[in-house]
This record gives C-alpha cells, structure tokens and sequence, in this order.
C-alpha cells in the first residue's frame, strides 16, 4: 500500500456527517469470505509504519459504550520479538523441565513465526456511569475482530491467538500489564506462503429463533 492509497482512506473529523448505511457487494463478499491464516504459513514482509498505522486505525473503529477505550496495543517486531521469547522459553521450561530441548525451543521462537505481532490488551476502565465490564471486554474482542479484517484487507494474513501465555501472571509482569488489565490475545501478520482452505462452520438456522412472548 503506497502512501497515496493510505492517503486515500482519512480518519474523518469529529463531527463528520458518515453514512448510517452503504450498500456495498464487494464488501459482503469479502466478509462472506474471511478466513483466519495459520501463523505457520506467514513469512516476511509485514506491515509498513502507515500500512500499521491504518490497520490499527481501522481496529479501534469499534461499539465503545462511553467511548472508554478499553484496550491498547503492545508491537513486537523486529529483535523485541526475540527477546519475547527468551521470557517464553524461560517460564515454559520451569514449568515443564522435563520437555525435550526442541519443544523449549519452539517456545523460545513462537513470535520469529511471523514479522509482526499486535498484543491487544484488555484494558477495562472505571466508568461512574456504569459501563459494564463485560461491555467493555466484548469491545475488546471487536478490536481483534477488526484487526484482522484490516490486515487482511491490506493483503497480509492474519491469525488471532492466546495460547498458554496469555494467562500467564509472570507473562503479566513482563509486559507491564496493570492488575486490571489481560491480554485479550496476539495476533500474527505477514506475507502469505499459501492460502488456506474452507473449515466447517456453523448451520446459522440451526442457531437462530424467533422471540415470542
């Protein structure tokens, strides 16, 4: 994505009269259509400063009752994401001290899997009008949610996962996480090495009634 095409999507101005609805074809296909990447088939290069810029952008474009923001962004590229992963290898290994020393290092190089991964943490706030937490948690889970649409449609993949280090207090601690907070989880860009194919999903009517009193 040049810098005319990032140009060519502003953030409107407080106050900017937007469309309460917009047909749009291409864009039902592309959500009808959106499937997660395995973070095992990514590779350089990731995002660009103004391709991440925009794709954080369009991820904090989320409901927000109150307008709390309750989340943020931790970035790990370049030698942070191997320095992450000497704290991965460290507490998996004493918590396991009797794995084989590739399974430590498949811990050790977890976030080398792909350029770029975005920690989204789930920072809920004390609202004296009383937003609820769980509001404020499933806002978080919209931001992930955008994320990888955003990324996707910059044409890198993407992938959403916790996995084990996520709930993990001592993980906590290194990345300075405030009582409050957890991670709501990391997600995974790059370049796309194959594309992945169709999973199971859910039979909609199956899940879907209507209310009657």
């Amino acid at each position: 994505m040049n810098k005319e095409v990032f140009e060519s999507y502003p953030a409107p101005d407080k106050c900017d009269v937007l469309k309460a609805a917009d047909a749009n074809p291409s864009a039902l296909k592309f959500l009808s259509q959106r499937r997660s990447a395995l973070v095992r088939s990514m590779t350089e290069p990731g995002p660009d400063a103004e391709q991440l810029e925009l794709i954080l952008r369009i991820a904090a474009r989320t409901p927000d009752h109150r307008k709390l923001f309750p989340w943020r962004f931790l970035l790990f590229e370049g030698a942070a994401r191997a320095e992450f992963g000497e704290h991965l290898a460290k507490y998996f290994q004493e918590d396991c001290p009797d794995m084989p020393k590739d399974r430590v290092e498949h811990e050790r190089t977890r976030f080398l899997r792909a350029p770029l991964v975005v920690g989204v943490v789930s920072s809920p706030k004390n609202c004296p009008r009383g937003t609820p937490k769980w509001e404020q948690e499933l806002s978080v889970g919209a931001v992930c949610m955008n994320m990888l649409l955003a990324a996707r449609a910059s044409g890198f993949a993407a992938q959403w996962l916790s996995e084990w280090y996520a709930f993990d207090s001592r993980i906590n601690t290194i990345l300075r996480l405030k009582e409050t907070e957890r991670m709501a989880g990391f997600i995974y860009m790059g370049a796309a090495t194959e594309n992945p194919t169709e999973r199971p999903r859910p039979n909609v009517p199956n899940l879907t009634q209507y209310w009657r009193n």
